[in-house]
Parts: structure tokens; sequence; C-alpha cells
């Protein structure tokens, strides 16, 4: 065989498998593992600065998070292609600022975004509760920037005067799966009480 043979024939095979190496793999479609009990168990916390609270049945428990108590994973409503979740804070005693101000923050996480604020007591905790709704700017990452603007979501927020500092609860995602779990969120604010 020439050279020019067997360098026609190389250039030919490198440029099949330059070809195929360009097409798009189909990426894998990746499963969401299933906890088992014991690691549900391990992570559940439902108590913080002397109030104690019951996570709802159909809510998931996920890993510790950084600067979080716990954050619960709320399931999609039928359409929606994402879930809800709910992260639950508390930096102590005197800390995490007055409640204005972080009213003010959950509205900054969102466009134009306008707080429907109200108050009630459960059983004997005053809350703030707050509604936000529109274009959520899904801030993440220790600077808390957005990740990509999500349309059509809605914030419910309490804010718990607890014994040993503000307690505060922040469901987040699609606002029809918001809607279907609401329910879900008034009872655990019905469950609050102290330790």
């Amino acid at each position: 065989m020439k050279l020019s043979t067997i360098g026609s024939l190389l250039v030919a095979c490198g440029l099949v498998m330059m070809v195929g190496c360009n097409k798009k793999q189909p990426e894998p479609v990746t499963q969401i593992p299933q906890q088992s009990p014991e690691a549900v168990a391990a992570h559940d916390v439902n108590s913080v600065a002397g109030v104690h609270w019951t996570r709802p049945e159909r809510w998931g428990v996920q890993p510790p998070r950084q600067m979080r108590i716990a954050t619960y994973s709320v399931p999609a409503a039928e359409g929606d292609g994402e879930g809800g979740e709910c992260a639950v804070f508390h930096f102590g005693s005197g800390q995490g600022g007055d409640i204005v101000s972080n009213i003010d923050r959950w509205v900054s996480q969102f466009e134009n975004g306008k707080p429907q604020q109200t108050s009630k007591e459960f059983n004997g905790l005053k809350v703030t509760l707050v509604q936000i709704a529109g274009t959520y700017l899904a801030p993440s990452g220790p600077m808390m920037q957005s990740s990509g603007k999500k349309e059509n979501y809605r914030l419910l927020g309490a804010i718990v005067g607890a014994p040993e500092g503000s307690v505060f609860f922040k469901l987040t995602g699609p606002a029809k799966t918001i809607a279907a779990c609401e329910s879900d969120f008034n009872r655990l604010l019905g469950s609050l009480g102290k330790q």
C-alpha cells in the first residue's frame, strides 16, 4: 500500500470520528434516589429556637444545607415541571434582621414583587405571614445572585416570633404547585408550638 493511500485512509477515518463525536448524544436520565426511612429521620429537623412543628407528610426531607435548619421538597402540581421548596432558617437570638428587612429581602427576589402581609397567632406564637407572586429571580450561592428568572412563581413566608429568636419559613415554587400545597403550609403553621 502506498504512503499516500495510507495517509488518505487516516484522514478519512479521522473525519468519520470527528463527525461521530460531534453528534449530540442524548443526556442520561437521572433518577432521584429514594431516601430510606433512616436517612429521612436523620435530616427531619422539626424544632429550633424553642418552637416545634410537624412536617406535612407529602413533603420530602432534603439533606442539610448551609445556613438552613431544614429544607423540605414539595411535590409538583400536575402540569408543573418542577416542585416547590420550603426552607427553614434561624440565625440565633437577635440575629437575622427585623421583620421589615426580611420581607424586603424576599420582595427583592421577585421582579416588581408586591407583598401581601398579615399577622396571626398560632398556639401563643405571633407569626407574620407574607405572600408574593410574579417572576422569581431564583437567588442562590453565597452572594444570593439570580440563577435565572422563573415566571409565574409564588412565595409563602412565615416569620415566627420564637422564644429564642425569629424562625423563618420560606416556601417557593410555581404558582400552581404553591396553590396545591398551601393547605399543607397552613397545617405546618397550625402545628407550631412552644417546646
